[in-house]
């Protein structure tokens, strides 16, 4: 499939409207899962540790983050529909593990399985986004519009979730039911996605990629798929080597920018109870002015971005989340926390945009998928890393030090990006 370059043509187009409604119902599912039905399940309902439980999710995140590269290089060989469909259909089977296992170790494998099912969504989303950008690069609307879909998605499945839980009295085959109902939901519209998506002019140079990738044996036999698979994979491996051309600060600069939300996630909610005695209800309005303003300015941002590129808004980005992350470790008073809390909604608003149409600059055109598989992978450690550093600052320093940390980390990155916005190649590029 060709495609317009322009930033309002790629939101119309049927491939961006496909994926980002798969991304929007994949995250409701998740977002269910994992934030509102499994903790809660596992716990009360099935009677699993804590340490279960943990193994369980750190699975899930194992499997998202390791077939990340993998299915981004293979959405780029056989199209972006059947490696959704094929993902997404594992996605179902999770779920329907979910309802029927009861044991520890059948739960965790179905929240293995559920990781490996999602893990070609943003991949597959960056790389088609990127594709049609085209070479001036203008996706930060596009970048913009996805992480709406992820953020509404992940916001909505928690919250409807708890709804549906209170109105069935926690009947929870039911829920199970309900997003199974979802996840076929999501593979009739992953179904029509596009199986590429090709800027004109670049034609030629996907099909050099296919040409270059085998070289198949003269005579066919039961080892052929899998000869043809090793020759493929080592042709991509020999061009990313050779294509990938960055300042080597961007690597640190990826896990970074995912190690802050993974440091905040497992004691943001402790933390508002037990230091600031919030109430669950004036919690959820707390998520909800903090959200919804990053949310609401997603897209407007992303559209800046497009006319004013991505320094200004990442130079400022970061500065503003470390600042309101630091004032966030020290202050009680309840008015101040909401405001404080809507400035860092306001900083990752101008952060996710900017930063992913920033590291779609550094993709080189020979290997999309696979690039934007192994930035993701990246990107995706600081997930798995974060909240372990976050359980040990919690209980070995003070409360207030995971905050004090992820601004840290924050301004490392404000310091860190600015040298990558004046430098970021390893060498000049071929002009």
């Amino acid at each position: 499939m060709q495609t317009d370059t322009k930033p309002a043509k790629i939101l119309r187009s049927p491939f961006f409207i496909a994926m980002w409604l798969t991304l929007f119902l994949v995250e409701i599912i998740k977002g269910a899962l994992l934030v509102a039905v499994l903790p809660v399940y596992m716990d009360n309902i099935l009677g699993l540790s804590a340490g279960v439980i943990g193994v369980a999710f750190a699975l899930q995140y194992l499997g998202d983050n390791l077939f990340r590269a993998p299915s981004g290089w293979a959405a780029e060989r056989i199209g972006f529909r059947a490696t959704m469909v094929t993902a997404l259909i594992c996605t179902l089977i999770a779920v329907i593990m979910i309802l029927f296992l009861k044991s520890a170790v059948g739960l965790a494998m179905a929240c293995l399985i559920l990781g490996i099912g999602t893990s070609p969504l943003w991949p597959c989303a960056m790389t088609g986004v990127t594709a049609m950008s085209g070479p001036q690069n203008k996706n930060g609307t596009a970048m913009g519009a996805l992480e709406m879909a992820a953020l509404g998605g992940t916001g909505l499945g928690p919250v409807g979730m708890n709804w549906l839980l209170e109105r069935t009295h926690h009947d929870y085959r039911t829920i199970f039911l309900v997003l199974m109902g979802c996840a076929i939901l999501v593979i009739l519209v992953a179904m029509i996605l596009p199986g590429r998506v090709i800027v004109e002019g670049e034609e030629h140079a996907e099909q050099a990629v296919k040409n270059r990738d085998v070289k198949y044996p003269a005579k066919p036999n039961l080892l052929t798929p899998f000869i043809r698979l090793q020759k493929s994979v080592k042709g991509t491996l020999q061009r990313v080597r050779s294509t990938l051309n960055v300042n080597p600060l961007v690597y640190p600069a990826l896990f970074m920018q995912s190690f802050v939300i993974g440091l905040l996630s497992p004691v943001i909610t402790l933390y508002t109870r037990t230091d600031l005695h919030i109430s669950p209800n004036l919690y959820s309005l707390l998520l909800i002015a903090g959200g919804g303003i990053t949310v609401i300015a997603l897209l407007p941002v992303g559209k800046m971005v497009d006319r004013f590129g991505t320094k200004p808004f990442l130079n400022v980005g970061f500065l503003m989340a470390s600042a309101s992350l630091f004032a966030f470790s020290s202050i009680t008073s309840i008015p101040v926390v909401f405001g404080v809390v809507m400035l860092v909604g306001v900083s990752y608003a101008m952060i996710l945009p900017a930063w992913n149409a920033f590291v779609a600059t550094l993709i080189p055109k020979g290997e999309r998928g696979a690039i934007w598989g192994f930035f993701l992978t990246l990107q995706g450690s600081g997930m798995v890393v974060g909240p372990i550093v976050s359980g040990l600052l919690w209980d070995h320093v003070s409360h207030p030090a995971p905050f004090i940390g992820s601004a840290i980390v924050m301004a490392g990155l404000a310091v860190v990006h600015f040298v990558l916005s004046r430098n970021p190649f390893r060498t000049a590029p071929a002009k």
